[in-house]
């Protein structure tokens, strides 16, 4: 493994480049995991490692290509060879269309201090959260359930160098914690409920609370109902509301949308911006400085792209609001896209939110206002079945509650559903307060997200699915 420092890597690579420009991305990461199976724990570790980057451009205005070399594990005499891998494919690479000038020192943004040291972790991050992960073994036990689990925590330091000039890094801390709770099946043919969520350093993890949460859900399925497919009046809490909008916020490329590839699209050519697509007043909005949710404040890509490239890396991120008060207000956008559309360059940013202004209503206010409907706590193995509408099909796991009454009244089957996160916000009539939410399945790959619980009046579950 290397010995230098993470900028000496980027200012030595930098130096070896005979390209006609020429980037340099390190990633300093570090790990902690703890993971659990039947009320014991069964593994820990940590880990360190580095990847090294390589862009290279050759040509100048509209003839330039672009070449990309990565490697892990890099030792310091192997570094001359990545930079020439790099050059070579860019030597073979066809020119593109996207090429822009790399940004000056004075039109990047502003990230940590340069010269630290990479920030790191290790397994004493747990050092709070462990104790009540014990006392919730032994209350599982107790309670004749198991529980079963995963905790992670990563901090990612990242150089970034160019030939212009521009050197940015952002330390990126990342925590996340997933729990189920399982019956045994001699219990209504068992049960499963599962609980997650985001931190930056498991300070802001509550243990017992989270357990609280499951011994509730294992609490409503001690009696079970059978519902057939159809649609019904669905409370989707934060988590699920997630796992829907980060797939509508991965589809808003605005590139894409002029084409007419998406749901995005106008009807008779260009996009939907400008048009109500809410029937409430809400606001999707992505901010680098949201309080618990902070993120890199500057583009930081490793290679061409439609809706974020490494032309335009070290340009400053700003609060976007993609959806103002219910209308589409932008769309994801480099600075090639933005002059084709005449628009301001909108990048993309590594979280999102969802609110409506006012809104203070938690999910159990909204259960006591349903006369009749499904509490869905998570999605699972979703994809894109039509990108013109961004129609989703799915699973629900890991508990389907009925509501009657006001109250959660048992366990429900599992379904398949079929619905667009498009078509859900026009059709939502109720919104809660936003809360920091972990998208069951796209967590790992999204965590940073706020969002509200949701009322759907005619959520739409296609068939019955016969998952546990």
């Amino acid at each position: 493994m290397s010995q230098s420092t993470p900028q000496a890597v980027v200012e030595r690579a930098l130096e070896l480049s005979r390209a006609d420009a020429c980037m340099v991305l390190v990633e300093e990461t570090s790990t902690a995991n703890l993971r659990w199976a039947g009320n014991s724990l069964t593994t820990n570790g940590v880990t360190r490692g580095r990847t090294v980057t390589v862009v290279a451009l050759a040509g100048q205005g509209d003839a330039v290509s672009v070449g990309v070399r990565a490697r892990s594990g890099l030792r310091d005499d192997e570094l001359p060879d990545l930079v020439a891998a790099a050059e070579a494919a860019a030597a073979e690479a066809t020119p593109l269309a996207d090429a822009r000038p790399l940004a000056e020192p004075a039109a990047a943004g502003s990230g940590g201090s340069w010269d630290a040291p990479a920030a790191a972790t290790d397994i004493s991050v747990f050092g709070d959260f462990a104790p009540g992960l014990g006392r919730a073994f032994s209350a599982s036990a107790a309670a004749g359930r198991a529980l079963y689990g995963y905790a992670e925590h990563g901090v990612t330091s990242t150089f970034y160098g160019s030939s212009t000039g521009v050197r940015l890094r952002h330390d990126q801390p990342t925590g996340t914690v997933e729990l189920n709770a399982k019956s045994p099946a001699s219990e209504n043919g068992g049960h499963s409920a599962w609980v997650g969520r985001a931190t930056r350093d498991f300070t802001d993890i509550d243990m017992g609370a989270l357990q609280a949460e499951l011994d509730r859900r294992m609490e409503w399925a001690t009696r079970r109902v059978d519902l057939p497919a159809g649609r019904y009046e669905t409370l989707l809490p934060p988590t699920a509301v997630a796992d829907m909008l980060v797939n509508m916020y991965w589809s808003m490329g605005a590139d894409d949308a002029a084409e007419g590839r998406t749901v995005f699209s106008g009807p008779e050519g260009g996009t939907r911006l400008g048009e109500r697509l809410a029937r409430l007043p809400l606001t999707l909005y992505s901010d680098p400085a949201e309080p618990g949710l902070e993120c890199t404040p500057f583009v930081l890509a490793d290679g061409p792209g439609r809706d974020i490239t490494a032309f335009d890396n070290g340009l400053p991120l700003r609060r976007t609001e993609w959806l103002s008060a219910g209308e589409l207000s932008a769309l994801a956008q480099t600075r090639a896209s933005a002059e084709r559309t005449g628009l301001p360059m909108t990048g993309r940013i590594d979280n999102l939110v969802l609110e409506e202004s006012g809104a203070t209503a938690t999910l159990d206010d909204m259960v006591a206002r349903t006369e009749r409907g499904l509490l869905v706590t998570c999605l699972w193995y979703i994809r894109q079945v039509d990108p013109q509408s961004l129609l989703l099909t799915g699973l629900t796991r890991d508990g389907v509650y009925l509501v009657e009454d006001g109250r959660v009244t048992g366990a429900v089957n599992n379904f398949r559903f079929n619905e667009s996160p498009v078509s859900l916000l026009e059709r939502a009539t109720e919104a809660g307060a936003a809360i920091p939410a972990l998208s069951r399945e796209l967590g790992d790959y999204f965590p940073r997200t706020a969002m509200p619980p949701l009322r759907i009046p005619d959520f739409n579950m296609s068939t019955v699915s016969q998952a546990s």
